[in-house]
Formats: C-alpha cells, structure tokens, sequence
C-alpha cells in the first residue's frame, strides 16, 4: 500500500517515515566521515600540508547551539516518489501558465489557496475544491493552489510548515520536508498543480517535479540568491514588487533570471554543487500594492507595461488581490478582483493572472498547536472562505469571456 493511499493522518505517517529515514542517512554521514577522513590524512601528506594537530581556536560556530542531520532529497524521493499522474499535473501546469504568460493562451492564471498551509488535512480538503473549480471554470482560468509551505517573517514568528510542522516550536525540519512531501505528492495525485514561494535556496530539491509555479516574494526580489535561483528552475517564476513599491526591482531581477549564473547549491544526495543554470524567459512581474496602497489600477498597468517594454520584456503582469493591494484585509479582495475584471473584460491583455488569498474558513487566528485551531482558517494572512473564492473565480472566468469577445471586435 502506498503513502497516497493510507488513510493515516500525514504527519503521523511523516513521522514514522522520518524516523526510518534519519537513521538510514545518519549511518550514510558516517560512513562518509569515515572514508573521507582516511583520504584527507593520505592527501595532507602528498600535498606537504601535514601539519599535524588541528588546533582548536574556539572562534568557529560560537553562536550555534546544535546540528541536526538532515534526510537527503534523494532517500525522501525513493520512499516518496512522485507518480505518474502527479508528473502529468505539474507538467500540465507549468506548460499552460507559460503559455499563458507568453500570450499563447488567452486564459488568465489563478493561483488561489491559504496564505499558508499549516494543516494536511484542511489542506487536502481545500484542493477538492480546486479539483472541482479546475473542472468548471478550466476554458477561461488555469487554476493553481497556493500551497506555501515557507514564510518570510518582518521580525519573528511561525516561519511555515516546512520548519515547525507541529506548530509547538520544536522546529522538526525533517519531519516537515517529510510531510510536505507526502502533501504535494497527494495534492497533485488528485490532478491539482502547486505554487509555492521560494525562500531557502535548499527545500526545492525536497519537491522536485512537484511545483508548477514559483513566486520570489516582494523582501527577496532583491536577494542575488533568489534571482538565481530564478534562473535555473523548471517552473515559470514571477516576482514581486518591493514592500516600499518598487516595480523596477522586480523587472531588475527579470532581467537577471533570464541570464546564465554559475552558483551553490545542492544535489540530490545533498552535497554541495556549482551549479550552472541556462536562463528563465518566464519570468514576470507580480503587482502586490505597497506601504501606501493598491497598484492595479489602469494607470499603475500601463506604467508597468511602460517599464516592461523599456527593458525589452513581454508585457505580462500578475496581480495580487492581497497584501498591499487589499491592506491586509480579506474582505478588500473582492475590490481587487472587481478592478481586475473591468480591465481584462475591456480588452487588457498585459494582466495574465491573479493571486487569491483563501482558505476554507474566512479570516484568521493566531498560530497555536493544530488541536487547539479552528479547522480550516489561516494562521497567518487573513482569508476569502471557498464561497467567496468561486465567486471572485466566476467573476474572472466571465471577465476572460468578454475579453475574448472584445479582441473579435
């Protein structure tokens, strides 16, 4: 029987996977240790470097307080490997938002979800609904669950799934690659394809064939690391408008992705590699509004559109419904949404996509263990419920509709 096919909760089955696996590579770590200590003492000597005792500075590592190893992205791949209909959905997603995003498909890109996932189950639940959407509205939206596993925080706070998927502070990073793991592979098993924020240069390997679409949050647009990374991965990556509303960072690192780099990273085994990327044409900007307010109107669309052109780039642009553009409040969204419409049912074909903040409950609640949650609300930005949500994705699906009328005119 297969993990996608156990009814045991996910984390409770991540657990039992982790425990496994964690000792499988702890046994691997020390094998390698071994080995290489016996060829680095031989190599010392032939290369006259044999100084014998290593002294102890003590100036090393004076603020860490642990090391943990970590399951490699290649045992967690082996015990969960991605399926074949779960290959399909990510390839599936990623042609149809490129395609989207390059003007050869005139649908808009919706990528609607929780701010955060913070709970398989309610997560799950929330990707029946997408299943279903996908299916209705699939002629006008190529729609795409949000499923943020990592979150930049301002100061401090829950930093995402992937590090504290207990919620309690015990930062069990294995356990939380190992359960996002199982997620998005039982997520995209059911035909839904996933978009995620990038923050740790490291956790893309952990999901390997199982994102479609990346986003560079509006505090990393900026970050060199980011923008490789850009460069080099499979998916189409749109990047955000800086907090302080700079559209020209966000077109700067375009223009940066689209080039050839040369940086670390990992393999699969998760050893360090230079790692030589090609260039991502997918690149675009995400309007998410800014400290003094919203920037989707017409007026920031044709700026946007201005400074694209400018740069010699396609003229394709995501809008966030929240954030900035909503204030930070759910119910704003909608206003969003309205503005979009009007302008993509009028003939504007820059705006190839929206972003929807949702969850199966609408608003929010501070983070606290899974038990003591209201099931289905954000524990970080506040939500749209699914109602609201269909209706915001009837609206864009009509507004798609009318667009297409427009153009024939």
């Amino acid at each position: 029987m297969t993990p996608l096919t156990k009814t045991t909760p996910v984390l409770e089955e991540a657990s039992r996977i982790k425990k496994r696996l964690l000792g499988i590579q702890t046994d691997i770590e020390t094998l390698s240790e071994t080995a290489a200590d016996q060829m680095l003492e031989s190599a010392r000597r032939q290369l006259g470097y044999d100084h014998g005792e290593t002294v102890s500075d003590k100036l090393t590592d004076t603020r860490i307080t642990g090391k943990t190893t970590v399951i490699s992205p290649k045992l967690l791949g082996d015990v969960l490997p991605v399926s074949e209909r779960s290959a399909k959905t990510t390839a599936d997603g990623r042609r149809a938002a490129t395609a989207i995003l390059h003007h050869r498909d005139s649908r808009l890109l919706v990528i609607v979800g929780p701010c955060s996932i913070h709970d398989p189950k309610s997560a799950l639940e929330y990707a029946e609904h997408i299943k279903k959407w996908r299916r209705r509205y699939g002629n006008q939206l190529e729609i795409v669950m949000r499923a943020y596993i990592e979150k930049p925080r301002t100061e401090l706070g829950w930093k995402g799934f992937v590090y504290d998927p207990l919620l309690d502070g015990s930062d069990d990073i294995n356990l939380g690659l190992v359960a996002t793991r199982m997620l998005t592979c039982q997520i995209t098993d059911l035909g839904v394809p996933l978009a995620v924020e990038r923050l740790n240069a490291l956790t893309p390997q952990y999901l390997n064939a199982l994102i479609a679409y990346d986003v560079i949050g509006a505090r990393n647009t900026t970050d060199q690391k980011a923008r490789e990374y850009a460069s080099a991965t499979s998916c189409p990556v749109g990047f955000k408008n800086s907090p302080e509303g700079s559209i020209q960072v966000a077109i700067q690192a375009i223009v940066a992705a689209k080039g050839k780099h040369a940086f670390l990273g990992i393999d699969l085994n998760g050893a360090t590699k230079q790692i030589n990327s090609d260039g991502n044409d997918t690149g675009h900007v995400i309007l998410r509004g800014d400290n003094r307010g919203p920037n989707y109107s017409p007026e920031h669309i044709a700026k946007t559109k201005k400074a694209l052109k400018a740069k010699g780039l396609e003229e394709s642009i995501v809008v966030d419904a929240s954030h900035g553009n909503s204030g930070k409040k759910a119910a704003n969204q909608m206003k969003v949404i309205d503005g979009v419409c009007e302008q993509v049912a009028s003939g504007e074909t820059a705006i190839c996509g929206v972003m929807i903040e949702s969850n199966l409950v609408a608003g929010n609640q501070k983070p606290a263990k899974l038990e003591n949650l209201t099931y289905g609300q954000s524990i970080t930005d506040e939500c749209v419920d699914v109602a609201e949500a269909e209706k915001m994705l009837a609206q864009l699906a009509e507004a798609v509709g009318q667009r297409r009328r427009t153009l024939e005119e």
